[in-house]
């Protein structure tokens, strides 16, 4: 009976061995619409434990931080960014791509698209992304955080169906970033109480605005040109220096005859009293005795100074790309010029940024097999439009050319549909080569 007995355990312990692997392969069948974090999780490939981190010195992060040497060694991204110009186009971008319409479609089977309003992701990235945040400021925080320091991060929520229920912002200072064996990634936040959070790749949104050498982070616009900010910061930093002296140059008194120490004393306590008082005669000084005044700095004029500012404001402008009269520098702009550059803003600044959100959105926040079906994109037809008038001269060619029915751009223009808006036109004066060549031989 003992003999009996250990050949029924030894025959079930195999049926187990060999039911395990059976059991794994009939987990990720299943879940093979879920996030490849929980598969990982669930066949022991992933864990949050480390075993390998990013060294504290690691190349790439004096790169990273902008210490590799240069008079513009080290720039504080957010003060950069408090510059005007520089807030200026931060703010034309963000604001600009968190406006237009970002949208879920669904693929249909002609080739076309349609909007799929009932998915969870679609109200995430149209309505409200989270409890506390709308959908406007939610992406206006991720660009502006993607523009200044070069990435951007959100923690995601993931229904029971492997869809994307919720999207939380983070600050990118709180966030460290690890490659793991396997070549994915593991992110360490840091929570407003000081506590430590591990995310798993497929837990995290990471936009990146130019990935650096290493592959993993993106690079910061700011540490890339950060002469250019040093210079921009310095020549702040002078103005408001020569604004708190009410722009009074330093110089010198001279005489003509050497004075004894109590005389010269004396003159330049009564003088700097005179330069330093707040009074509106103030800057009026007599001097007698064959005084004369040397003044020992330049003045702004002079110096180009003004001349030189202006120059650092274009080059922050063509940092991000963006036109200069978009963000206020009027100097060379004309009627047709200003509606151009409005125009170039969209093509060559806000469509390849739409395309980058767009393709990272579309990896993080949509599983393989729903890619199949669904995409993100934004819609920048809007901005493309212009003005009233050209906008309906487009519709007009559309529409006579037989592209257009009255319901699509009715649609375009929020109107309700009308009944019979579904026809196309057909051009009179344009048939098909066969037919043409048909009627002649009749």
């Amino acid at each position: 009976m003992a003999g009996l007995r250990r050949d029924r355990d030894s025959g079930a312990l195999a049926r187990k061995r060999i039911a395990l692997p059976a059991l794994r392969r009939t987990c990720a069948q299943a879940l093979g619409a879920f996030p490849m974090t929980w598969l990982s999780r669930i066949l022991g490939r992933e864990r949050r434990a480390s075993e390998t981190r990013i060294q504290s010195d690691d190349p790439f992060i004096a790169e990273w931080f902008g210490l590799n040497g240069g008079s513009g060694a080290h720039v504080d991204p957010q003060r950069a960014s408090g510059l005007a110009t520089a807030g200026a186009c931060i703010a034309v971008i963000s604001q600009a791509l968190a406006a237009v319409p970002l949208n879920v479609y669904r693929r249909a089977g002609n080739g076309g698209r349609e909007r799929a309003t009932e998915h969870p992701l679609f109200a995430v990235l149209h309505d409200a992304p989270n409890g506390v945040m709308t959908a406007f400021e939610a992406r206006e925080m991720l660009i502006a955080s993607l523009l200044i320091s070069g990435n951007a991060y959100a923690v995601l929520d993931w229904n029971a169906r492997g869809q994307v229920t919720a999207l939380h912002p983070i600050d990118p200072g709180r966030v460290a970033v690890e490659r793991l064996e396997s070549g994915r990634l593991r992110y360490r936040v840091t929570d407003r109480n000081g506590r430590l959070r591990i995310y798993l790749q497929d837990e995290i949104l990471h936009l990146r605005y130019r990935l650096a050498r290493d592959g993993v982070m993106g690079l910061s616009p700011i540490q890339l040109a950060r002469e250019t900010f040093n210079l921009a910061l310095t020549q702040q930093e002078t103005a408001s220096g020569l604004a708190a002296k009410g722009n009074r140059p330093s110089g010198a008194l001279v005489f003509p005859n050497a004075m004894g120490g109590e005389k010269k004393d004396a003159a330049l306590d009564k003088l700097r009293a005179k330069i330093e008082a707040n009074t509106v005669t103030s800057n009026v000084m007599v001097l007698d005795g064959g005084a004369e005044w040397k003044s020992f700095s330049m003045t702004a004029k002079d110096a180009e100074f003004l001349e030189s500012r202006k120059l650092t404001n274009l080059d922050i402008c063509r940092i991000w790309g963006v036109p200069p009269t978009v963000v206020g520098i009027l100097d060379h702009g004309t009627y047709s010029n200003v509606e151009m550059e409005s125009r170039a803003l969209v093509v060559r600044c806000l469509a390849p940024m739409a395309r980058r959100l767009e393709q990272a959105m579309n990896v993080a926040l949509l599983p393989t097999g729903s890619r199949r079906a669904f995409f993100v994109e934004h819609d920048l037809a809007g901005l493309l439009r212009g003005d009233m008038k050209a906008r309906y001269e487009s519709y007009r060619i559309g529409r006579e050319w037989g592209w257009l029915s009255p319901n699509e751009i009715r649609g375009w223009e929020n109107l309700p549909e009308i009944d019979g808006g579904d026809e196309y036109l057909s051009p009179l004066n344009m048939t098909p080569l066969d037919e043409r060549n048909a009627g002649v031989e009749d």
